[in-house]
């Protein structure tokens, strides 16, 4: 199932609150994101139906095998785009804000070049 941006946002958002806490619910996610509870209940929804994610009786959320593997994508997508941006010189708050607009739009295949570019250039 193709997942939007908002989508990617809330997975990459679950996968780091649930590195910090043991249990994560829909309030978390709104102070986190600044959501209101609406709009985090509805797109709690839509990637539950998605298979993206499971709440369970006391509202804790969990990520599924495939909500994770998206999840880590996008969170390795997002630290390796800022660190790129800040080893280029360009401030944390703006590399930040920028790697988040580009960890979405960016193909799986630019993306691997950039890791194979930042590894080979690592070395030297």
């Amino acid at each position: 199932m193709q997942i939007q941006e908002s989508g990617e946002m809330y997975l990459e958002t679950i996968l780091m609150l649930s590195k910090r806490q043991e249990h994560v619910r829909a309030i978390d996610i709104c102070d986190e994101m600044g959501y209101s509870k609406p709009s985090v209940s509805r797109a709690v929804g839509l990637l539950k139906s998605g298979g993206f994610i499971t709440v369970n009786t006391s509202g804790h959320i969990s990520l599924t095998e495939c909500g994770l593997e998206l999840a880590e994508k996008i969170l390795d997508r997002h630290t390796v785009l800022t660190e790129m941006l800040v080893a280029l010189g360009v401030g944390r708050d703006i590399a930040v804000r920028d790697a988040c607009k580009m960890e979405h739009a960016i193909s799986d295949e630019s993306f691997e070049a950039i890791k194979r570019h930042i590894s080979e250039y690592g070395k030297k």
